[in-house]
């Protein structure tokens, strides 16, 4: 891994994983990963393009023109894009749970309400607004009002952007040196599982 700390990291991960989507833009394309399979970066750039992909899902379901038949069709893709999401943040957790499985937890240490994964997934999140936001910001065919408009919006992703960072930054430190833990629960989505959801398991053969 590079020296960069783990949210620099993340985000040179998420912008290079961005910038090639939009290289084709198709939801439907190849998906390569440049990362090796065993490492963190590896499973970033999975996390982002799943999320980016999905952003392209949420844009073409919100057509008012799109085909019944079609939307449901894309209702399925996110649906399971989301499950993918789900389970991407759960190995990256698995990541830094054997990364920090070493250390004295000190008696005093907190457990934090959001596991460094789901902190890294808003960051990959927010990384797709600020590229979105700042193409209209720039977008020629729109009004200078709406350029401005996205454009304040755009210093205000900014800045949350720099906020999460120190955030995720800190309390991977702080997981570190003891002073807080992972504690991880895992989702249990209970709408894909033909066990838990009436729907499903009243429908099976």
């Amino acid at each position: 891994m590079s020296q960069d700390s783990t949210s620099q990291l993340s985000i040179k991960i998420f912008k290079g994983s961005i910038e090639k989507y939009h290289l084709i833009d198709k939801v439907d394309q190849a998906f390569e990963n440049p990362y090796p399979t065993d490492s963190l970066e590896h499973l970033l750039y999975r996390k982002n393009w799943i999320d980016t992909v999905q952003w392209h899902y949420e844009d073409l379901i919100r057509d008012p023109k799109i085909d019944p038949v079609e939307g449901m069709k894309l209702k399925r893709l996110i649906d399971a894009s989301n499950q993918d999401r789900t389970d991407t943040v759960e190995y990256i957790d698995s990541y830094f749970l054997n990364k920090f499985k070493d250390v004295e937890i000190r008696n005093d240490a907190k457990v934090n309400s959001e596991s460094p994964a789901w902190a890294l997934d808003r960051l990959s999140i927010l990384e797709l607004k600020i590229y979105h936001m700042e193409e209209e910001a720039i977008r020629q065919d729109a009004s200078e009002l709406h350029r401005e408009k996205c454009n304040a919006k755009l210093q205000v992703l900014l800045t949350q952007r720099k906020d999460l960072c120190s955030s995720i930054d800190e309390l991977l430190q702080s997981i570190s040196c003891g002073s807080k833990y992972m504690k991880v629960y895992k989702q249990m989505k209970m709408y894909n599982d033909e066990d838990t959801n009436p729907v499903l398991y009243e429908n099976k053969p």
